[in-house]
């Protein structure tokens, strides 16, 4: 049994920050590359960055390079979204998520375990 729990969502202002956690339990992610994923409200779910085990090969989404860095502790087993200056286009329940299968990291369907999501809402 894998459990993800995401925290650290909110409401902020656009040009703001907020630090998402995601906790995990159960076992250890360790060597799961992990990512963060987002969506909106009537739009499909979107991937947003991924880390790999080392923590040295992350990935970002176009729409979010530059502003976003995820980061891990594989110690705590818990993986961060730093998120700063936010926009409204930000606006979404993000989850987290570990890699099960093979296949593109920017694909979800690689990812076998998830979170319930945290609501993040900048506003202008």
């Amino acid at each position: 049994q894998v459990q993800l729990v995401e925290s650290g969502g909110g409401l902020v202002q656009a040009g703001g920050s907020l630090r998402l956690s995601c906790a995990a339990s159960g076992r250890s992610l360790s060597s799961n590359t992990m990512a963060w994923f987002r969506q909106a409200p009537g739009k499909e779910r979107e991937f947003v960055a991924a880390i790999n085990w080392s923590g040295g090969n992350p990935y970002y989404a176009d729409s979010v390079k530059g502003r976003f860095t995820i980061s891990r502790d594989n110690a705590k087993n818990t993986v961060y979204l730093q998120m700063n200056s936010l926009k409204p286009e930000d606006t979404a329940v993000y989850f987290c998520a570990a890699q099960r299968y093979s296949g593109s990291l920017y694909n979800e369907k690689v990812y076998g375990y998830w979170g319930h999501g945290t609501q993040v809402t900048v506003s202008s």
